[in-house]
């Protein structure tokens, strides 16, 4: 799509039409040389990744929010799952959106990207990126760090490395904090990638939802290292046969060592009889 010239980068769109379907997280490009968000709730991604006291305060939101809503405290390497997770969803969402929208890859390293969740919704401040990849033909190439590259499975390529090169130190802080190694770590990063997209997707209108699905099957095919596993989509027959979209997880949040009897509906550890229960009762069709 063409470029505004109002547009402050080439995924400044891409992150407009997130927040309008998910006003629950907003994006803020922040322009070179002006100072990133700090103060109130706001950490920076590569305070995270250096672990230390701001990656103490991160986790203990998490902790508190456990103990608050469920009445009793997680174990530490749970909190720090918890913690990990909600942090990446969104993370990969500022990767996979443009992508998925107007085939836009940008590159945020950690020292591109500030994050706040103590608010009512999600805030993530991204530095303007400094390159981007785009397809032939995009009129986002005529802008500054773009660069091209030959076609979509290029592109899909750009994506995996970019998710890969944002998370690999953010991994290797929370890795020992959730007792989790570089399979268990990748997975839960493969599962965000997913299930962040799949879900916005459902937001963005009629026959994206089953659009995402597609392409993610083409992002994820189970081969592409240091991922785990494919998308993993697949039907499930409903009790009045209908089919019921699901998909395997390749991790598990850990969230029932807080409420053993509540489950996720793509946890590996509920059988295809409870998933279909769980997509029933939420009415997915």
């Amino acid at each position: 799509m063409p470029v505004p010239p109002s547009a402050m980068s080439a995924v400044t769109d891409a992150y407009a039409r997130l927040t309008e379907v998910f006003p629950g997280l907003t994006v803020t490009e922040v322009p070179q040389g002006d100072p990133a968000p700090s103060g109130g709730g706001w950490v920076a991604a590569a305070e995270l990744a250096q672990g230390g006291a701001a990656l103490d305060a991160f986790l203990a939101w998490d902790d508190e929010q456990v103990t608050r809503d469920y009445g009793h405290s997680a174990r530490p390497d749970v909190v720090a799952s918890f913690g990990l997770h909600r942090y990446s969803w969104p993370a990969c969402l500022l990767i996979t959106v443009p992508w998925f929208l107007h085939r836009r890859v940008p590159r945020f390293p950690v020292t591109h990207v500030s994050y706040d969740r103590t608010g009512a919704g999600m805030r993530m401040a991204v530095r303007a990126p400094v390159s981007f990849a785009c397809l032939p033909g995009d009129p986002a190439a005529a802008l500054p760090g773009a660069r091209v590259v030959a076609d979509e499975e290029a592109l899909r390529a750009e994506v995996r490395e970019a998710v890969a090169e944002h998370h690999e130190p953010v991994l290797a802080a929370f890795g020992p904090r959730a007792r989790r190694r570089g399979r268990a770590l990748w997975g839960m990063v493969t599962d965000e990638i997913v299930e962040g997209l799949w879900w916005v997707a459902e937001l963005l209108g009629e026959g994206e939802k089953e659009r995402a699905r597609h392409e993610l099957g083409l992002l994820l095919p189970g081969t592409t290292r240091p991922y785990v596993g494919s998308a993993a989509f697949r039907e499930l027959p409903g009790p009045d046969g209908q089919s019921l979209p699901t998909r395997d997880r390749a991790s598990c949040c850990m969230f029932y060592t807080v409420r053993p009897e509540d489950t996720c509906a793509t946890c590996p550890r509920t059988c295809d009889a409870d998933r279909v229960a769980k997509l029933t009762a939420a009415g997915v069709s």
